[in-house]
């Protein structure tokens, strides 16, 4: 088996209407498709980033919370890259959203950062090679 790429990631929310404004309005995600699952009493939110790839935000009553520091197995972070990594800092902070200090990553030489979601999944920004 050879795997192709990357199809979506997955996200649950606690807080439905708060995830959604976050990804969308914040992060400029656009929605592809929504569906309210009664029996589930759920929300599936398709997103596209960057007109391609493909988020999946959930929301399930009741979720139990995820461990997210100190830094637990599994998934670490998901990371967003982004033309101009200051301009993008400067609308999170607008949105009162705490981001960390800009790095250098000391093997590639690009500039990241890293904030949470509303459920405090940890999301990076990447700053795009040139």
């Amino acid at each position: 088996m050879k795997v192709k790429k990357i199809h979506h990631v997955a996200i649950i929310c606690t807080d439905y209407e708060k995830s959604k404004k976050f990804y969308v309005n914040i992060l400029g995600c656009e929605i592809k498709k929504e569906t309210y699952r009664a029996e589930r009493k759920s929300y599936k939110l398709d997103l596209l980033v960057g007109g391609e790839y493909q988020l999946e935000l959930f929301s399930f009553p009741e979720s139990p919370l995820r461990q997210s520091y100190p830094e637990a197995s599994g998934l670490r972070h998901l990371a967003f890259e982004v033309e101009d990594i200051d301009q993008a800092v400067e609308e999170l902070c607008k949105e009162n959203i705490s981001v960390e200090p800009i790095r250098v990553d000391e093997i590639t030489g690009k500039r990241f950062t890293f904030f949470c979601d509303p459920d405090d999944l940890p999301l990076e920004l990447y700053e795009k090679s040139c």
